[in-house]
C-alpha cells in the first residue's frame, strides 16, 4: 500500500514543497524516516505512534517506510508530524477524499493535539505559489496563514477533529482572512508629549520622510529615547507587501501571535548595548534573523551607542548599504531582509556632559576623545542627519502650550513619501535614502544656485563621496517636504546643517 501527501518545510525565510511518501509493505514490523531527516523529523515516530492510539487509530502492524523527497534537501523541524500521520491513514486505505491538492503542516503531540509552529505565514505562501488550493495548518496559526488571501485554510486543533472532516462526519470550517484593526496601525506614544526640542523633532520628521538613518548626540535626560521611540508613530502606514515581508521574518522568529497574527506596525526593536554580533545580525547553527533582520521596514534604534562593542557595530556597515544579510553556516546560506532606519543616541563623553551650559564634564578631553572614537569614521558616515539634543528649559518643560501632534507630523510625512511613490514608481526604491547611482542625477537635480552650494561644502569640508551622496539625498526630501521640484540652496543648507556634528565632536 503507497499513498503521497504533500507539506512543506522551511530552512531561514526559504520554504520549500516536500513530497511525504508512505509505503506499507508486509515484514518484520518496523516505522522508519528516510529523506536526509534529522533527529528532530525522526523522533516524529514516537509521537505519531501514540497519537494513533489517542483518537482511536490502529497503527499497522507492519513495515511502514516514510520517504521525505526531495531526498537530497535536508529537512528539520517538527513540521512534518501531520502529513506522515495522514500519509499512513491514506496509505491504510482510512482516506478516500483526494487530498492531492492539501498540504499538511503541524506539530502532532502524544494525545494528538496539533501544535502550534514558527514560521507559518513563509510556507503558506510557498504553497500558494506552488498551486495548492488548501493548507492545513495548527488551529493556532490559522489566522497568520490565512493572511496568504485565495488559499483555504482549515485550523486543525487534533488529528481526530482532521479525521472526522474527512470522513465526512464534521467538517472544519474554512478560517476567515484575518483584517487588522484601523486602532493598531499606529503607536499610542505621541511626540505632543515631547515639550521643546524643535530641532531634534524637524530632524526626525526629516528623517522619518526620507528613510535617513540619524544620530542624537546630547546629555543625559534632554529626551533622546522619548524623541527615538515615538518615530514609528509619524511614519507612513505599512503597505500590505511590507506587512507580508516584516511578518515572514516575524513568523519564522516565532513573534507572531495568535491576537495579531499580521505585522501592521512599523518594527520598532532597541537591543542593548550588550548585544552579541549574532544576534544583531542574525547567526546560530540554523541561522535566525537578528534584530536588524526583525526592523525590517521599521526602526532599529541604538541607545548609548558608544557602549555597543565596536567589532558589533562593525557588523551593520555592509547591511546598511546592501540591505540584506547573509549568513553562512554549515547547515546552509540564508539570505535575510533588513531594510530598516537606523537611529543611534549618544552622550558627548563618559560623564555625559561635554558642552552642558550649566553642569561640568570631569571627564578630561582624553578620556572624551576616546569614549568618541569608539565609533568608526565609515559607521558615522553612514548616519545621514546628526542632531544636537541640548538640555530642555525650564520655560518649555512649564509652559501649558500644547505641542504638535504625531498625526500632524505624520500627515506632511505622508505627503512626502506619496511624492516619492511616484517618482520611483516601477523601481524597488521606496524612499530618498535607498536612492541608487544609476538615477541618482536625474532625480536629484538641482538649480544653479544649488549646484554652486553643494560645490563650496565639498571643498570646504573635505566630503567623502558617500558623505557628499548623502546630503543631497536629504537635500531631496527637504525639497519634497517644501513641495519642490528642484534642489536649492536652502535645501542644500539645511541638509548641511544635519551634517556638521562628527566636524564638532570627532575633529
Amino acid at each position: 500500500m503507497f499513498a503521497k501527501i504533500n507539506s512543506l518545510g522551511l530552512f531561514g525565510l526559504n520554504a520549500f514543497a516536500v513530497q511525504v511518501e508512505t509505503e506499507i509493505s508486509r515484514g518484520t514490523p518496523c516505522f522508519d524516516i528516510v529523506g536526509l531527516a534529522d533527529v528532530s523529523v525522526k523522533e516524529s515516530r514516537d509521537r505519531i505512534k501514540a497519537a494513533y492510539r489517542s483518537c482511536g487509530e490502529k497503527f499497522p502492524v507492519a513495515r511502514v517506510i516514510v520517504n521525505l523527497a526531495p531526498a537530497d534537501t535536508r529537512k528539520a523541524g517538527s513540521m512534518f508530524d501531520l502529513a506522515i500521520f495522514i500519509a499512513i491513514l491514506k496509505a491504510q486505505g482510512r482516506i478516500n477524499k483526494d487530498i492531492s491538492k492539501a498540504v499538511f503542516i503541524g506539530e502532532v503531540s502524544l494525545n494528538g493535539d496539533v501544535r502550534g509552529l514558527s514560521g507559518v505565514l513563509p510556507m503558506v505562501l510557498c504553497a500558494q505559489n506552488e498551486g495548492f488550493e488548501e493548507v492545513f495548518v495548527p488551529a493556532e496559526n490559522a489566522y497568520e496563514a490565512s493572511i496568504a488571501r485565495g488559499t483555504k485554510i482549515y485550523g486543525v486543533a487534533n488529528v481526530s477533529d482532521l479525521i472526522a472532516h474527512f470522513d465526512g462526519t464534521r467538517p472544519i470550517e474554512i478560517t476567515d482572512v484575518y483584517e487588522p484593526r484601523a486602532a493598531e496601525y499606529f503607536e499610542k506614544d505621541d511626540y505632543a508629549d515631547v515639550k521643546g526640542q524643535r530641532l531634534a523633532k524637524k530632524a526626525l520628521e526629516y528623517a522619518a520622510a526620507g528613510g535617513h538613518n540619524l544620530l542624537m548626540i546630547g546629555p543625559p535626560g534632554s529626551g533622546k529615547s522619548m524623541l527615538a521611540k515615538r518615530i514609528p508613530s509619524i511614519l507612513p502606514a505599512m503597505t500590505f507587501e511590507e506587512s507580508i515581508e516584516t511578518t515572514n521574518i516575524h513568523s519564522v522568529s516565532g513573534m507572531v501571535t495568535k491576537e495579531n497574527p499580521l505585522v501592521v506596525k512599523r518594527p520598532f526593536f532597541s537591543p542593548h548595548h550588550t548585544i552579541s554580533g549574532a544576534g544583531l545580525c542574525g547567526g546560530g547553527t540554523t541561522p535566525r534573523p537578528g534584530q536588524i533582520s526583525l526592523s525590517h521596514n521599521g526602526v532599529l534604534f541604538l541607545d548609548e551607542l558608544p557602549e555597543f562593542s565596536r567589532p558589533t557595530l562593525d557588523m551593520l556597515r555592509q547591511p546598511l548599504e546592501d540591505r540584506k544579510v547573509t549568513i553562512s553556516r554549515a547547515s546552509g546560506t540564508v539570505t535575510y531582509p533588513c531594510s530598516f532606519m537606523l537611529v543611534a543616541a549618544m552622550n558627548p563623553c563618559p560623564c555625559g556632559y561635554m558642552g552642558h551650559p550649566t553642569k561640568k564634564c570631569i571627564c578630561g578631553k582624553n578620556a572624551a576623545k576616546a569614549y568618541i572614537s569608539r565609533i568608526s569614521g565609515p559607521l558615522l558616515d553612514r548616519f545621514d542627519i546628526q542632531v544636537e539634543v541640548a538640555p530642555v528649559e525650564f520655560g518649555d518643560l512649564s509652559s501649558d502650550k500644547k505641542e504638535e501632534s504625531s498625526a500632524a507630523i505624520r500627515e506632511r510625512v505622508q505627503k512626502a513619501r506619496e511624492i516619492q511613490h511616484r517618482r520611483f514608481a516601477g523601481t524597488d526604491i521606496t524612499c530618498n535614502a535607498r536612492i541608487t547611482p544609476d538615477i541618482f542625477n536625474e532625480v536629484c537635480a538641482m538649480t544653479n544656485a544649488g549646484k554652486a552650494m553643494i560645490e563650496s561644502v565639498f571643498n570646504k569640508m573635505a566630503l567623502s563621496a558617500r558623505a557628499y551622496d548623502r546630503i543631497v539625498k536629504v537635500a531631496r526630501t527637504v525639497a519634497d517636504m517644501e513641495g519642490s521640484e528642484l534642489i536649492d540652496r536652502q535645501h542644500i543648507a539645511q541638509a548641511v546643517q544635519f551634517r556638521t556634528l562628527d566636524r564638532k565632536y570627532w575633529n
